[in-house]
């Protein structure tokens, strides 16, 4: 899958969906104007025959076309926004539960597992899981409109009837929803349903509410009761009339996304049997994938197999079962026995988390591999990611899921290895007024020491779900220690900034909702922002101003030939708020753009055709700051794990 033309398509299928909203749209205005005349007309006492020839008034009908796109985009913006606040809505909505990080369950426990190993080996934070407990049939869905508000829920018999590859095909099929923006476009396509279906909504109230006040009918002329009537049961028919072509074109959108992302599924795991697996026993289930939440229809473009009963396939948000399997394995003959399955029984890896895989240590790091594995992962990324997270030592994996244990442990990774530096930043600690934090801190660097290196920034992957449970006082409190843990030096190490910034950034998704404020300084062209970020990539591995200009060389032959004109800046003009100014500008460039200037910065720090640990951190760094999720890069034979004590992995705080 590639990320970039997978960006691309969803912005045209965007405008695609916008379109054919909009058309229907303007079917409701003229149906809410049709009915608004005859409606007025009753009231009149008028007689139908005598309607024609008046029927046409422009004033009326642009009255009613304001008001009632008025309330069509208010209820919309207000649904996309209720679902988007919170990663959460959907699942509590349908009657999930936050699954507890610490759970003993290990069936739930499994899950977990599988879920932290996607995140890790695709770059990309590890999204909240939920768990449909009252849903027996096999489903689930990913919601989120990026990878730092995301969700991932599983149903009861998802999480009990499927086996480990299974279940990993499954969240593989989700992680692709996410990661190529199907998730945002469903969350749109919600928001636009509900639009319409307000219309209708508030033709129910009209009725019920004549029912239930049979005495105000009596203070009504007849003409009047009959055009209320009216009224009611046509906004209604309108509103149905209007969800039912909406559905249509939901299901238009959807069918073919699922395809994809089955396949971008089985690329991610490279074991089609799974995710067949998975389908068959949908098939093979009474229950099959649907989900018996009341609220079970709003959601159903976003699960993973039909959830809803269909009276015709035009209303199916999914391609047919069989056709899914066929693509999956030619070999499938179409032969799936109806009834009741058992829970699978659990391998004995799933109590804790997945065993060392061996991982092939000879990968190459030029700069069209960094940028084709942008949002693209495959097996020997997952297997990475099992045995750098079997690395980590068991008491700190199970420990960091607690909130308070993994702001200590975010905060240790920011320790220097030298005493008067670190003395510095543990005086900081005591000035942000926990008295506590600073011993936290210091036992969670004792922990730290038998993690590799590497492991570095998929800790904090780790950690995120449990920050995201501190209160905003807390997040306030994180925020002011790390600042001033990394400044105790009046120096920024590259790993303090990369850090700082990967987590700053997903946290500030929730806490900061409303945004933060651009970086402060002059309008930037984007020459400027290129000039800036491969400055400081190639002052910040070379030893000397020769092998710097080798490395920017190298980076701009990444970029369109004669489309910038760069200039290598003097390491002193490299500073990290000049770096964060680049960034956001370069943030607002088109995918293909943005896919360059990631193949440049790869260039820039591999011109020996390696790049370290401590290089490959601040390349996911860039990249997640371009909104372009990048896997773990695979340590090759020359990877050097550099310390951040490193003197050529400093750079100026600015």
């Amino acid at each position: 899958m590639d990320f970039f033309q997978a960006e691309e398509r969803a912005k045209r299928r965007t405008g695609w969906l916008i379109a054919l909203f909009s058309l229907a749209v303007c079917g409701t205005v003229l149906a809410v104007y049709v009915a608004t005349r005859f409606a007025l007309h009753l009231a009149g006492k008028g007689v139908l025959d005598q309607l024609w020839p008046y029927f046409w008034e422009p004033r009326l009908f642009w009255n009613v076309a304001v008001y009632t796109l008025l309330l069509i985009c208010a209820a919309s913006l207000y649904k996309t926004r209720a679902v988007s606040a919170s990663a959460d809505a959907i699942a509590l909505g349908l009657g999930g539960r936050l699954l507890d990080p610490n759970t003993h369950d290990p069936h739930e426990r499994r899950l977990l597992n599988v879920v932290e190993e996607m995140a890790i080996a695709s770059g990309v934070p590890v999204p909240a899981v939920h768990l449909l407990p009252a849903e027996p049939g096999i489903n689930a869905f990913a919601v989120g409109l990026d990878p730092s508000r995301s969700s991932i829920a599983v149903t009861d018999g998802c999480l009990r009837m499927l086996s480990r590859d299974e279940l990993q095909g499954v969240v593989a099929h989700e992680f692709s929803h996410l990661l190529n923006g199907d998730a945002r476009i469903n969350l749109r396509l919600l928001g636009l349903v509900h639009g319409i279906l307000v219309i209708g909504l508030i033709g129910s109230m009209i009725l019920r509410t004549l029912r239930a006040g049979d005495s105000g009918k009596r203070k009504l002329n007849p003409g009047g009761i009959g055009a209320v009537v009216f009224v009611g049961a046509a906004l209604y028919l309108i509103g149905s009339v209007g969800v039912f072509f909406t559905r249509l074109i939901k299901a238009a959108v959807c069918r073919q996304r699922e395809l994809l992302a089955d396949a971008s599924g089985v690329q991610f795991t490279r074991n089609p049997a799974g995710l067949a697996g998975a389908l068959k026993k949908i098939g093979g289930l009474d229950q099959g994938s649907r989900l018996l939440a009341a609220r079970a229809e709003e959601a159903s473009h976003f699960y993973f197999s039909e959830g809803m009963g269909r009276w015709t396939s035009l209303l199916s948000t999914h391609p047919p079962l069989l056709e899914r399997i066929r693509l999956l394995d030619p070999q499938f003959q179409g032969a799936l026995a109806g009834g009741q399955l058992s829970p699978v029984a659990l391998e004995e890896e799933v109590a804790g988390v997945a065993a060392a895989v061996p991982v092939s240590r000879a990968v190459p790091a030029p700069a069209r591999s960094v940028v084709s594995s942008v949002g693209a992962l495959g097996e020997q990324h997952i297997a990475y990611a099992q045995s750098l997270v079997a690395r980590i030592p068991q008491r700190l994996r199970e420990s960091i899921r607690e909130p308070w244990v993994a702001r200590a442990v975010v905060l240790a990774l920011v320790l220097d290895r030298k005493p008067e530096t670190r003395a510095a930043q543990m005086n900081a600690l005591v000035s942000v007024g926990d008295p506590h934090l600073a011993d936290q801190v210091a036992r969670a660097s004792t922990a730290l020491q038998t993690a590799p290196v590497e492991a570095r920034l998929p800790l904090v992957d780790l950690a995120l779900p449990a920050l995201r449970r501190l209160s905003r006082a807390q997040y306030t409190q994180l925020r002011a220690a790390l600042d001033r843990m990394i400044r105790a030096d009046a120096r920024i190490e590259l790993f303090e900034y990369t850090l700082q910034r990967v987590l700053l950034r997903h946290l500030a998704a929730q806490f900061e909702p409303q945004g933060q404020l651009p970086p402060a300084g002059p309008p930037m062209d984007v020459a400027m922002a290129l000039s800036i970020l491969l400055s400081m990539l190639a002052h910040a591995g070379a030893a000397d101003s020769a092998e710097a200009a080798h490395a920017f060389e190298a980076a701009g032959g990444e970029l369109s030939p004669g489309r910038f004109r760069l200039a290598l800046l003097a390491r002193q003009q490299c500073d990290l708020r000049a770096l964060d100014r680049a960034l956001a500008r370069l943030r607002e460039t088109a995918p293909r753009l943005r896919a360059e200037v990631i193949g440049a910065c790869a260039a820039a720090v591999a011109t020996d055709g390696t790049v370290t640990v401590a290089e490959g951190e601040l390349l996911r760094a860039i990249s997640d700051s371009l909104g372009c999720p990048m896997p773990p890069l695979l340590p090759g034979q020359g990877v050097a794990a550099i310390r951040p004590s490193g003197g050529a992995a400093r750079a100026r705080a600015g």
